[in-house]
């Protein structure tokens, strides 16, 4: 997939992880200025480092999006050093434990007595269900606010949000996680409509399970081995195997170029091997 980015200038939260940094590294092959934000600024360093190293233009800049003034600093240093944003990439996000239910069904045993290391529904924690809503709903939100607004007072521009399978059907164990990525698929329509007025084009790409340093001990073992949550995956994924990253990087483009994708606005794009379409059956 060759598109020609030269001149534009792409933000990329979360762009300090796996999945985010080869995006990052996709759009500078592309031509484009890109400023890596992660909540770690040595993470965004590193992945700005190795774009530079082969030829692109890159910075990293360490940034909370879950913090207004973090992000406003931060959209300072891109517009000083790079220029105004013309691609917004709202890849931050995640899940944490204490929105997890520990097992896949309720049953009356759970409920009898209070199990050591079983965590029920009625179990959850607010505050850790908040956190999940926060990160990733928020952490879409106020960075788009932040560096659409130049954008919708210049010449427009892109925006790609990352939603995932749960948003389609939530998986078991991880109501806060699925509940909010099924905000971010409907966030994205809205906006597309929203800022249709003022030439920025809203779509989101929804990947299916691939290994990251977030999900790497969900799914497999120490020795490499697959866990039964990740046995169950694979048997549900009719490809039969896990994304790779770069997986990622043609749909990403696609979406971004706007002489093959300029009347396409408000899709929720999946990339997961098939298994959205399967029923298991």
């Amino acid at each position: 997939m060759k598109v020609d980015l030269t001149g534009k200038v792409a933000v990329v939260t979360g762009g300090g992880g796996i999945l985010c940094g080869v995006m990052a590294k996709a759009l500078a092959k592309s031509g484009a200025k890109v400023a890596i934000l992660d909540l770690r600024q040595e993470a965004a360093q590193a992945v700005a480092d190795e774009i530079n190293a082969a030829g692109g233009t890159a910075i990293g800049i360490g940034a909370n999006v879950l913090e207004l003034e973090s992000l406003q600093a931060a959209e300072k240093i891109v517009t000083e050093k790079l220029g105004i944003c013309d691609i917004l990439i709202n890849g931050a996000g995640g899940n944490n434990p204490k929105g997890t239910t520990s097992k896949e069904y309720l049953t009356k045993e759970d409920l009898a007595a209070k199990i050591e290391g079983v965590t029920t529904f009625f179990d959850l924690d607010p505050a850790g269900i908040g956190f999940v809503f926060n990160l990733n709903f928020l952490g879409t939100l106020l960075p788009t606010q932040v560096f659409a607004r130049k954008m919708a007072e210049g010449n427009g521009g892109n925006i790609i949000n990352i939603s995932s399978m749960n948003a389609f059907c939530p998986l078991t164990k991880i109501p806060a996680y699925s509940g909010a990525k099924a905000a971010i698929s409907n966030f994205t329509q809205w906006l597309a409509v929203h800022f249709s007025k003022v030439n920025i084009r809203v779509n989101a790409i929804a990947p299916g399970f691939f290994l990251t340093n977030q999900n790497r001990a969900l799914l497999t073992n120490p020795d490499g081995s697959l866990t039964p949550r990740g046995n169950t995956i694979l048997s549900h994924t009719p490809m039969g195997k896990f994304g790779e990253p770069e997986d990622l990087n043609g749909a990403l483009l696609f979406l971004l170029d706007d002489e093959a994708a300029g009347f396409i606005n408000g899709v929720v794009l999946p990339i997961d091997g098939g298994f959205a379409a399967f029923s298991g059956v």
